[in-house]
């Protein structure tokens, strides 16, 4: 795959915005090797990786792990963090600007083939490899899952009798959702909330990822309905209402890394196998209440979880 490095300079500099807060057993995929298409081997990470994450805490601390996991196993490493959604992150990766991305399973594989039906992490994975472009693989998937979730507060629940999402139904047309923007026309988001449960909101308030202007609008009531990560702690914190999701409209989201063929050699795999048999959806949690509540440096948190739990 031809490299375009000249492209990224103006395609993330109009992309990038602040930081935002964060979306959240061992390797248990497949045969354990992953890929797309040939992808079980033949790269190389000789000259180093580019890692680039996405716009929420969660995918910085995540791209920092990876860093640290790498340059352990003597990979030479470079963090792009805060470079926006995956429709800017994507091309960016096919087009050899990046090499490496943490990814989201079934965020993904929506992202990829709006119509999957698969909610299984084996058959997500399988899903994936068919999926995925020429030249890009997914590696076997870690312990550590986050996923979307549609909260509202307790004081709302009580009010309207919310408990699941087909609940929003009987407030078709009153009720205001907040999220970050994509999530107006995704499959999990407004458009799938639509056509599995018939649910219509009053407005759509654009936001950010489970960051301060989602919550604080939530808080405020200014939304009625927030799109969170599950690995937030303000849910817990707030005592917020998930609603459940009966008709499995929002599938599994286990970590995935996500790169380019060129890059995946043993060293690679081997790296970040072990990271994903290692972090767990507690300790990412963990890691997100340092960044997002302790105010700690992300590439900080990372480094010192990676030291103390990742043995080369």
């Amino acid at each position: 795959m031809p490299r375009r490095r000249a492209v990224l300079g103006g395609l993330f500099a109009a992309a990038s915005v602040p930081v935002l807060a964060a979306c959240g057993g061992g390797i248990t995929s497949l045969d354990g090797q992953g890929g797309n298409g040939g992808g079980g081997g033949g790269g190389s990470s000789a000259d180093g990786i580019t890692i680039g994450t996405a716009n929420f805490t969660e995918n910085q601390i995540l791209g920092y792990l990876y860093a640290a996991v790498l340059k352990s196993a003597g990979v030479k490493t470079k963090v792009r963090p805060n470079l926006g959604t995956r429709e800017i992150l994507i091309p960016a990766l096919k087009g050899g600007d990046i090499d490496l991305l943490p990814e989201y399973q079934g965020a993904l594989l929506h992202y990829l083939s709006p119509k999957a039906t698969a909610t299984e992490e084996g058959e997500m994975q399988n899903a994936l490899t068919i999926a995925l472009p020429a030249g890009l693989q997914v590696l076997p998937y870690g312990a550590a899952e986050d996923s979307d979730a549609f909260v509202v507060t307790r004081a709302t629940a009580d009010k309207y009798g919310l408990t699941s999402l087909a609940d929003l139904r009987k407030q078709n047309g009153k009720l205001v959702i907040g999220a970050a923007p994509e999530v107006k026309k995704r499959v999990v988001g407004v458009i799938g909330l639509k056509d599995e449960y018939g649910v219509e909101f009053k407005e759509f308030k654009s936001l950010d990822s489970s960051g301060p202007l989602v919550k604080g609008a939530l808080k405020k009531g200014d939304v009625d309905v927030a799109n969170l990560f599950t690995t937030d702690t303000d849910i817990v914190a707030e005592g917020w209402v998930v609603l459940t999701d009966p008709k499995n409209l929002i599938p599994g989201q286990h970590i995935v890394p996500l790169i380019t063929d060129r890059k995946a050699d043993p060293a690679v795999r081997k790296a970040l196998a072990r990271l994903g048999n290692a972090l767990s959806t507690e300790d990412l949690t963990e890691l997100n209440r340092q960044v997002d509540k302790d105010k700690k440096d992300p590439e900080d948190v990372a480094n010192r979880w990676a030291a103390a739990n990742i043995k080369a």
